[in-house]
């Protein structure tokens, strides 16, 4: 089985941050894998508290996963601070980590800087060129490039800059501002468009996480970045189609809604009638199995 890591803070509305991610690897048959930044209080509504945790330990979290279960993708999402950005790029460095997904979570939906201007430029100089790949949105392509973007010529000028200057692929995002769900992927030198129409959903909580998450998800399957892109892009649309409606601000999508399977199409565990019947050498087994599945 495929793994990821996640590199994120937390959501204890499930929406978003590593909870997002670890559903979106589990819905894309990835064995996903955690080391948290911060303990965030936030729902629906926003966020009301950040305890960060200190960069000791954090380092201590990405030695226990890369020494024991190497992951095959690594996702990364908002980092607040410069010392726990440095903790990270040692360690990928360390470790010689593969398929690097960053989503460098730096502005606010309003515009405003959620990170220091200390953290934007350690981000810059040391996490961004480790990276296969970014994910910014408009704004945050803005941050990087130095550039204002209003049309999709300004994100293919902007994507460049990026690029080229960091050495790593670009996949702006386009639906933030441009008023559709148009992304642009630049790598090795290319452009590459993927067309995609809004949907109709205040519920938008954690769509980028889960899309980042995605791609590293099929990036660990051995996918080529274009496809994994394309993959991913079709997971985050079939999640936000599904109409999830939970919590009292911008909810979160279902990252469920193509899980099907014995435990996944019903509330009751077609299983159950097997109860108490004998297993292997006489034992007797809960619902399922013989007590001799690996």
């Amino acid at each position: 089985m495929k793994t990821a890591l996640t590199i994120a803070g937390t959501d204890p509305s499930g929406g978003a941050g590593i909870q997002a991610d670890l559903k979106t690897m589990t819905a894309h048959r990835v064995y996903g894998m955690s080391a948290i930044t911060a303990v965030v209080a936030q729902n629906t509504t926003g966020v009301t508290g950040i305890m960060e945790v200190t960069p000791e330990f954090l380092a201590e979290q990405l030695d226990d996963v890369f020494t024991d279960i190497f992951p095959d993708a690594v996702k990364i999402g908002m980092v607040s601070s410069s010392a726990l950005i440095r903790v990270i790029a040692e360690k990928l460095k360390q470790y010689h980590a593969k398929n690097i997904v960053l989503d460098p979570v730096m502005v606010a939906t309003a515009g405003s800087k959620l990170i220091s201007d200390e953290a934007i430029s350690t981000l810059k100089e040391m996490l961004i060129p480790l990276a296969d790949v970014i994910t910014p949105n408009i704004p945050e392509m803005e941050v990087l490039s130095g550039m204002a973007i209003q049309s999709a010529q300004d994100m293919e000028r902007a994507a460049k800059e990026t690029g080229d200057a960091y050495h790593c692929a670009v996949l702006c995002k386009g639906g933030h501002q441009l008023n559709d769900a148009n992304d642009l992927l630049y790598a090795d030198g290319e452009y590459l468009w993927f067309y995609g129409k809004r949907i109709a959903t205040a519920n938008t909580h954690g769509t980028g996480c889960t899309l980042s998450s995605a791609i590293a998800s099929n990036l660990a399957k051995g996918r080529s970045l274009a496809e994994s892109v394309g993959r991913a892009k079709a997971y985050l649309s079939g999640a936000l189609g599904d109409m999830l409606d939970l919590g009292k601000g911008s909810g979160p999508m279902n990252h469920a809604f193509a899980i099907a399977g014995e435990y996944g199409e019903s509330e009751e565990m077609s299983g159950w009638e097997c109860a108490g019947k004998s297993g292997v050498n006489g034992v007797r087994t809960a619902c399922g199995g013989t007590g001799d599945e690996k």
